[in-house]
C-alpha cells in the first residue's frame, strides 16, 4: 500500500505540473482567466499530493519521491486543452479507484476511508471539466463568448480543501 501511494505522489506532482505547462499556454495566448484557472488546478494538485504524503508520514510510512516527466506543452486549441484536462482527470480517476480496489484487497480500512475524499474530489474534477468543455462546444468560434468565459475562469480562486477534510 505505501508504494502505491507513493506512486500516487508521485502521480499527483505530474499532474500539478501538466496543469502549470496549460496555464503557461493559456498565458502565451493572453487568456488570463483560463489560465488563473489552470494555476487553480495546479495549486489544488500539489496540495493532493502533500495530502497523500502527509497520510504515508502519518501512518509511519516513508514518503520516496520520483522524477517528474516533462508534460505536454502544446495544444490545438483552447477546446483541446479542456478535452485533454478531463481525459487527464479520467487517468486520476481510474489511479484512485486503483488504490481504493487495492486498500479493500490489503484489508486497509484506515486509507480506504482517506482515498475516500479522493474518490469524491474526482467527481467534482470531472463535472469541472465537463462543464468548461460543453460551455466551449456552445460558444463554437464564437470570439466574445470566449472572452466571456475566459473573463468567468479569472474569478475562481484557490481553496484548500484538504484542509477542511483535515
Amino acid at each position: 500500500m505505501e508504494a502505491a501511494l507513493n506512486e500516487q505522489i508521485n502521480a499527483e506532482f505530474e499532474s500539478a505540473y501538466l496543469y502549470l505547462s496549460m496555464a503557461t499556454w493559456f498565458e502565451e495566448k493572453n487568456l488570463e482567466g483560463m489560465a488563473n484557472w489552470m494555476m487553480i488546478q495546479f495549486k489544488e494538485e500539489q496540495t493532493h499530493a502533500l495530502k497523500f504524503y502527509a497520510y504515508v508520514v502519518e501512518r509511519g510510512g516513508r514518503v520516496t519521491l520520483k522524477a517528474i516527466r516533462g508534460p505536454q506543452t502544446e495544444w490545438k486549441s483552447v477546446l483541446d486543452v479542456f478535452e485533454e484536462t478531463l481525459k487527464h482527470e479520467h487517468l486520476v480517476t481510474s489511479l484512485i479507484n486503483n488504490l481504493v480496489d487495492l486498500a479493500i484487497k490489503e484489508k486497509d480500512h484506515a486509507t480506504n476511508n482517506m482515498l475516500q475524499w479522493f474518490v469524491a474530489e474526482q467527481v467534482e474534477e470531472e463535472a469541472n471539466a465537463e462543464r468548461i468543455i460543453s460551455m466551449m462546444k456552445l460558444i463554437g468560434d464564437n470570439v466574445q463568448g470566449l472572452f466571456m468565459l475566459d473573463r468567468e475562469l479569472a474569478s475562481r480562486v484557490f481553496v484548500d480543501a484538504t484542509q477542511a477534510a483535515n
